[in-house]
């Protein structure tokens, strides 16, 4: 390598160290002055959050985070196995709770037929006191609502009941130390890589439908700052038809909690797959909860 490489290389270096210390003054920052980031009443709190939720800095917290965990889990076995057992219980919780919309979609679109069909109503009013009137078609597009809310939420679930499709050529007939390395670089070089794009342009995507001016990911902070004396909220409820499903911009968040459960099973395969390595083959499957 010239002597021109290797000075960028350990600037490289050097600016990941640099960020990985400053994120301990980050996080200090942050949870000890939680209105500069919380206070949504306060215009600037607001960009301010929006910001740094798809910052540099927001990146090298969870990495220091990361960095914490694997330190500690590999000091402590049995903490490396609670980490595993709060990531995948979180997502297993969450998908089959999410799961059960699969059931609600399928009665909905029977009473959305009965409606239309049979009785020949145009609208389906719910509600004691209080009712909820809304076209036959609105229920007909909340049925895609479900059908999100089910892809995004129970991504993590089945991932850890192992319903994804594995292209296992290679894997299959590795050993268990081959497999449990394979299964961390997977999840270290390309889950959390994958992730870290798609909630860059997911994150900025969700924002982009709920206020306005738009902000963009290449803007700086100051020039977010300045923009939120004209900031103002504009939630997305434009259906694709007059009398359509108008919670659109629930989609957009239903994307960026899709990234977060990829997130939170990175972790749960790069521990899970660190512990079984250390403990050996009689630990295959150690507090796996299937269903």
């Amino acid at each position: 390598m010239s002597t021109e490489q290797n000075m960028s290389l350990f600037a490289g270096i050097q600016w990941v160290f640099v960020s990985l210390f400053g994120a301990f003054g980050d996080i200090f920052t942050a949870l000890s002055n939680p209105s500069l980031w919380l206070d949504w009443s306060d215009k600037q709190a607001l960009v301010r959050f929006i910001y740094f939720g798809a910052s540099t800095e927001l990146f090298f917290v969870f990495f220091l985070l990361f960095i914490s965990i694997v330190i500690a889990g590999l000091y402590s076995p049995r903490f490396m196995w609670l980490v595993v057992r709060g990531t995948e219980g979180a997502s297993n919780t969450v998908g089959r709770f999410f799961a059960w919309a699969g059931l609600i979609m399928v009665v909905q679109q029977i009473i959305v037929v009965f409606i239309q069909r049979i009785f020949t109503r145009p609208d389906i009013v719910i509600g004691f006191g209080i009712p909820v009137d809304f076209d036959v078609s609105w229920y007909s597009e909340e049925l895609k609502l479900y059908n999100a809310a089910i892809v995004c939420l129970c991504v993590g679930y089945t991932f850890v009941q192992r319903g994804h499709v594995r292209v296992d050529l290679f894997y299959a007939p590795a050993s268990f130390r081959v497999k449990k390395i394979i299964d961390m670089c997977g999840a270290l070089f390309f889950m959390v890589p994958m992730a870290v794009l798609m909630w860059l342009y997911t994150w900025f995507f969700m924002w982009r439908h709920l206020i306005t001016p738009k902000i963009s990911a290449s803007d700086k902070l100051e020039l977010i700052l300045r923009k939120a004396r004209i900031v103002k909220w504009n939630v997305e409820t434009i259906g694709f038809s007059p009398n359509g499903f108008t919670g659109y911009f629930l989609f957009k968040v239903l994307m960026v909690m899709l990234v977060a459960f990829i997130f939170i099973q990175a972790v749960a395969l790069f521990c899970r797959s660190l512990a079984e390595l250390r403990e050996g083959p009689e630990s295959q499957d150690k507090h796996l909860d299937l269903d």
